[in-house]
């Protein structure tokens, strides 16, 4: 009897293993994906480094490729865990580690902070049961993010300072509302654009330009105020509706607002990071293995940044 259940629980931990590696899999596939999707305005992407000037494809995929790992540890920690303040603590201080391995691989710059968390929450939720739906992985990734983390360090983030001069939340905000922006909004958009016919790389830049579209940014409000959120939304907006990615007009339109995006040095990275949330649902939600590649190519008619 008891080595029946020595096996019964060994059995069960390569299953949480296998199953923490496959979520961990779909975080980083969907963080490559976000990064290579192309022509994104104001972002890295395939044409090159947008609006910023510390940040390239291949830092993108360095930063992912270093976060990976801790994406698994942080399923494996919730895997039959309870959802209380002491899971909290332990992801918690697994995405701090992941913050520390991201600016090792970076040199310093900051890639991924704000899909660390994001992801990170995502994971461990969906780590803590069976059903992928959606809205239920983001509750309990909500219901987890509100637990509070009493060895966060008290230092004023980019956030921080966001929140008090333009009472947006980010990426915080975001997880504590259950990824409205993700559930409500880029899933919508994007299964709407798939449903239409849209090519897979049209399908998640329509997914993107709706969430810029209603989202407040706390990357944009930081370089820009609210002027430059006003442009990213209403830029985003006016490429949907003159036909949206694919369509001539879109495309023109497209290619307008992220010329502007990038002489005025305006990044929208906090909607990549909801656009990097969408992909992980919904490769969560269809039971796929992998995230689908989108074909994202660097056509002559879209130019370099």
């Amino acid at each position: 009897m008891t080595q029946l259940r020595a096996n019964t629980a060994s059995s069960q931990q390569l299953n949480d293993l296998a199953r923490s590696e496959r979520l961990s899999e779909l975080a980083w596939q969907s963080l490559i994906a976000e990064a290579e999707l192309t022509p994104k305005p104001g972002l890295v992407d395939g044409r090159g480094s947008g609006s910023h000037s510390d940040l390239s494809l291949d830092l993108m995929r360095r930063s992912a490729d270093a976060i990976a790992p801790y994406f698994t540890r942080m399923a494996l920690a919730s895997a039959e865990a309870h959802m209380d303040a002491s899971l909290r603590a332990v992801v918690a201080s697994i995405g701090r580690e992941a913050e520390a391995a991201m600016l090792r691989a970076t040199s310093g710059s900051n890639a991924h902070k704000g899909a660390i968390w994001v992801l990170g929450l995502l994971v461990c939720a969906a780590s803590l049961s069976e059903d992928t739906r959606p809205e239920f992985v983001a509750k309990a990734a909500g219901y987890l993010a509100r637990l509070p983390d009493r060895a966060r360090p008290q230092v004023v983030s980019h956030g921080d300072v966001v929140l008090e001069r333009h009472g947006a939340t980010g990426a915080r905000g975001e997880a504590h509302a259950n990824f409205p922006h993700v559930v409500k909004i880029g899933l919508p958009a994007l299964k709407e654009a798939r449903k239409s016919g849209q090519t897979e790389r049209d399908s998640r830049l329509v997914a993107l330009f709706a969430i810029m579209s209603h989202l407040d940014d706390t990357c944009v409000l930081y370089r820009g105020g609210a002027e430059a959120q006003r442009i990213v939304r209403e830029g985003a907006a006016r490429v949907i509706k003159l036909g949206g990615p694919g369509s001539p007009k879109g495309n023109a339109a497209l290619i307008e607002f992220g010329q502007e995006l990038v002489s005025r040095r305006i990044s929208p990275g906090g909607s990549a990071d909801l656009l990097a949330a969408t992909l992980f649902l919904d490769a969560l939600e269809r039971g796929l293995e992998q995230v689908e590649k989108n074909n994202s190519r660097v056509e002559e008619n879209y130019g370099k940044h």
